[in-house]
């Protein structure tokens, strides 16, 4: 391996090894709140019959969404039967008094300040301008951080955890939410990631080929393509998970919560296509985009092989082939690609694949070897 290329295979491993890093602990943060897949399935199976009012899931049953276009204010109750939201005409209003207000902003358990007295009367905080509200409901969900008895006894069996209803009234007239917590079993994973390793070790084969033929560079392109395409459409079905339906609110989370998952998956796109041009760092590129589309919109996304609730609209093995797919696909690709500097003694293309472009000229440092 020349020095140029022992460069090119050290940056690509570098750069993934510092963003890896540099994005654990945000991303765990992020996924206490919007976790990347659940054993537990939180399902409604009763809302208010109330015209223009509507309640759901979202995040894979992590929160519950209401949006209330009735015309009507409609409170949601606290643990304590207290205040804690209203959802008006205007937006949504918070109890500051209300402890459910502390409990419900996160799954992970927090101690309401000291004002949080359930007995004290209401005090309302506009929080929003939209008719809408997310939360994490507390009756809904598990928050303990062990399992129940019963699924630690049994956790290859399916159970019923509980029954849950979150009260509501709307004026004088009371309404509630009703529905259930289960434990599904989760798959079992190691099916999962044999499937995903070999299909990476399958496609990384083809940096061996000897000769760098045309057809193997278009074939890791494509793979590379298909990879961000892959991860784009991923992300943007856990934003429809979320409860965002329009592309505006859609492309505001895409480029805040999930920033890093679409830019790998655009820099494999890019890698992709710039190889396809015959251009001459086309391995490094490929190698570099397609780590980054492996590690950071397929690895972080990997609880899916090993819990049973995907947080995506479509169903949860559809999910797991998505997230093995770009796996596969990102880290075979990249393989590959430094499996094809390793074997190049140079920068300069080999007789069977001619530059083309601005690029085709090697680099004055860089000897091409006979």
């Amino acid at each position: 391996m020349t020095p140029l290329t022992a460069q090119r295979v050290g940056a690509v491993l570098g750069t993934a090894l510092t963003l890896l890093l540099t994005l654990a602990t945000p991303a765990a943060a992020h996924g206490a709140d919007a976790p990347d897949a659940t054993n537990y399935r939180t399902a409604i199976t009763g809302t208010p019959d109330l015209p223009g009012l509507e309640v759901i899931t979202i995040e894979a049953g992590a929160r519950l969404q209401l949006t209330n276009h009735s015309g009507k204010p409609v409170e949601v109750l606290g643990y304590n039967n207290e205040p804690y939201l209203e959802v008006r005409p205007d937006g949504v209003y918070e109890n500051i008094h209300s402890p459910a207000t502390y409990l419900n902003i996160t799954i992970a358990h927090v101690d309401p300040p000291a004002h949080a007295d359930p007995t004290v009367p209401p005090e309302w905080r506009k929080v929003s301008d939209e008719p809408v509200y997310r939360w994490h409901d507390q009756r809904a969900i598990w928050t303990d951080t062990t399992e129940p008895p019963a699924v630690a006894a049994a956790p290859g069996q399916p159970h019923r955890i509980r029954e849950w209803t979150v009260p509501m009234r709307t004026e004088v007239t009371p309404l509630q939410v009703t529905g259930t917590l289960d434990w599904v079993p989760p798959p079992n994973p190691v099916i999962w990631w044999v499937a995903t390793v070999a299909g990476a070790l399958a496609v990384a084969l083809l940096g061996l080929v000897p000769g760098r033929p045309r057809a193997i560079t278009v074939a890791l392109s494509v793979a590379a393509i298909a990879a961000g395409v892959l991860a784009l459409a991923y992300a943007v079905a856990r934003e429809i998970d979320a409860g965002n339906h329009t592309v505006g609110p859609i492309l505001l989370e895409l480029l805040t919560v999930q920033l890093w998952a679409v830019v790998s998956a655009l820099a494999a796109i890019a890698a992709g296509a710039y190889s396809l041009s015959r251009r001459a760092a086309g391995d490094f590129a490929l190698a570099l985009g397609a780590a980054a589309v492996g590690l950071f919109a397929g690895m972080v996304n990997a609880a899916v092989f090993h819990r049973s609730i995907a947080p995506v609209p479509w169903g949860d093995t559809a999910a797991r082939l998505a997230v093995a797919t770009v796996i596969a696909l990102g880290v075979g690709v990249a393989a590959a690609g430094m499996l094809r500097l390793r074997g190049t003694t140079s920068g300069a293309p080999t007789p069977t694949e001619s530059p083309t472009g601005p690029d085709a000229t090697p680099h004055p440092t860089e000897s091409t070897a006979l």
